[in-house]
């Protein structure tokens, strides 16, 4: 609600793209060490293939492929027109609130 307000009272759209999980527990099991160590190979690296992805983090590429397609699934990579792979944003955020039970 909070980035509602600031958009709707500067009137400047958002300019970054929000993934949600539903659990913390969800966002550890997509997003694994492996898929980390991946995304941050991948980040500014522009469209790669799924060789070239799996040369960056010196790993198998079928275990690459596999993490790979996770990470299209939960909308944090995207493929172009030339199937290659490609993270499309600058920075990543990790945020979430622990409050304690009623």
């Amino acid at each position: 609600m909070e980035d509602f307000v600031r958009v709707w009272k500067t009137s400047k759209p958002e300019r970054s793209a929000r993934i949600s999980f539903a659990s913390p527990e969800l966002l550890w099991k997509v997003l694994t060490a492996k898929r980390w160590a991946l995304l941050k190979a991948l980040c500014g690296a522009g469209p790669v293939s799924i060789r070239e992805a799996a040369r960056r983090v010196d790993r198998d590429v079928k275990a690459v492929h596999t993490d790979i397609t996770a990470l299209l699934n939960a909308g944090v990579l995207d493929r172009t027109e030339d199937r290659r792979v490609v993270f499309p944003f600058d920075a990543v955020k990790v945020e979430f609130v622990l409050r304690a039970a009623s």
